[in-house]
């Protein structure tokens, strides 16, 4: 019986040739012959070794669809090694795709699911910063919701109330006295 001239008596340029026209019994007289260097190609470019069979597989895989851009050299290792090289860079890809969407679902914030404790403890603290606040004169009230809660300068509450800018900071200062005193008094 005679053996299959494809594997044995072609050069890679033919066995890629037949490739091309749809021959995978070329596909593998290819395999046969390189897959011992393309595997050291995959495992020296520091492949998991659990990865090296896949991306050897899939080197080879590519061969069909590559084929048509084959240059026709009698040796098809250098080109092989070249398919290998690019399914490794897109190995790689893929893994830091993956690897970054896990980081970025393990570390995805913890939705804080409102208790009615909490609920009572947050309504419980505006109520005593309300009183507080209602607790301090109208000038220190005013120069405090403009600076704090309006994040207005020192300077933009003087103009405004047409006050000097010391008197700002001297009022800031006492109401924010005032408030933690009203505050800390209730809790005791």
């Amino acid at each position: 019986m005679r053996k299959d001239a494809t594997s044995n008596d072609l050069d890679d340029a033919a066995l890629l040739a037949k490739v091309r026209d749809g021959d995978l019994g070329a596909l593998g007289g290819l395999f046969d012959r390189h897959e011992g260097a393309v595997r050291r190609i995959v495992e020296r470019l520091g492949v998991a070794p659990g990865d090296v069979d896949d991306l050897v597989q899939t080197t080879f895989l590519a061969v069909p669809r590559a084929a048509e851009r084959y240059d026709g050299r009698p040796d098809a290792r250098p080109w092989l090694v070249g398919l290998a090289v690019r399914e490794v860079r897109g190995h790689r890809r893929s893994l830091a795709r993956w690897t970054r969407r896990l980081t970025a679902w393990a570390y995805e914030p913890k939705v804080d699911v409102p208790t009615p404790e909490r609920e009572a403890t947050v309504s419980r603290d505006v109520a005593r910063t309300a009183e507080a606040l209602a607790r301090l004169s109208e000038k220190k009230r005013d120069v405090l919701v403009l600076v704090t809660l309006e994040g207005l300068s020192g300077e933009e509450v003087a103009a405004a109330l047409d006050i000097p800018v010391a008197t700002v900071w001297t009022r800031l200062h006492h109401a924010r006295k005032e408030m933690l005193a009203h505050v800390f008094e209730e809790e005791s």
